[in-house]
């Protein structure tokens, strides 16, 4: 009975000491301004055909095909990848193994064009941790010069 005591006292505390879904969208913007485009989606999204992401007119499903994507977007090069900033983001528990985290992002590059949105991301726990299983991204209509 001690052993089973000590574990149930010892649970919550494993479970807030893993990454939580804002550790691990802090984690994706350090990858991304490191320029590491694999640790940004490894890190953050669910590595299954099953992912979803909704952004610019079109359904996307998988983690293979979002990688993709993001590759033909942002080059390989990580200078074309400009420097991520997530605001405004509010994390929403919706259960113990569901979240909604929805704010604002922001790329900016050196020659000071930017382009911004907002972002809707459903995450899940999964027993190796959180990971992001929906994500619904818009964006500005064009960049700017002057703030996204």
């Amino acid at each position: 009975m001690r052993s089973f005591a000590a574990v149930a006292l010892l649970l919550p505390a494993a479970c807030a000491a893993a990454p939580q879904p804002a550790d691990i969208l802090a984690a994706q913007v350090e990858a991304w301004n490191a320029g590491d485009l694999e640790a940004f989606a490894a890190g953050g999204y669910w590595q299954s055909p099953e992912l979803t992401i909704y952004s610019g007119g079109e359904v996307q499903r998988g983690f293979d095909a979002m990688l993709e994507r993001y590759r033909a977007t942002y080059g390989a090069d990580p200078a074309g990848m400009g420097r991520l900033e997530f605001r405004d983001t509010e994390v929403l528990m919706l259960d113990p193994a569901n979240a909604l985290v929805r704010g604002r992002w922001r790329l900016e590059w050196p020659d000071g064009t930017t382009r911004g949105g907002l972002f809707t991301l459903l995450f899940h726990r999964f027993p190796e941790g959180w990971r992001i299983v929906h994500d619904h991204t818009s964006s500005a209509m064009a960049p700017s010069g002057t703030g996204g």
